[in-house]
């Protein structure tokens, strides 16, 4: 329950509230919010699967942030950043799908 009183605080803090993204973060911003997405329909999927931990959730959400924001890093370093950050966003996108197929087959009882 708290994990989603942050998520809509957050939402409607990041809706009214004018922060600006430091430019070094700028392109890591859009894989990090991949990321985080992943973990969430993630532990939602874990939910409905009633193996929901949230330890676990936490562990995974911040991970799969550092993760993929230093793979986009090493990326950059390398000189392919654009190239893995195309990977990082194909994968992320696959188990997001995934996940959500998942989800729809829970709640319809497909």
């Amino acid at each position: 329950m708290y994990a989603i009183v942050g998520l809509v605080a957050g939402v409607v803090l990041g809706l009214f509230l004018r922060v600006p993204i430091p430019a070094f973060l700028q392109p890591y911003l859009p894989i990090m919010i991949m990321a985080g997405l992943d973990a969430l329909f993630g532990a939602f999927r874990a939910y409905l699967d009633k193996m929901f931990n949230d330890r676990v959730f936490t562990i995974s959400f911040f991970s799969n942030i550092l993760v993929a924001a230093f793979i986009v890093f090493l990326g950059d370093q390398l000189g392919i950043g654009a190239q893995m950050s195309t990977a990082i966003v194909v994968v992320l996108g696959i188990r997001i799908f995934s996940n959500l197929a998942t989800i729809r087959r829970h709640i319809f009882r497909e």
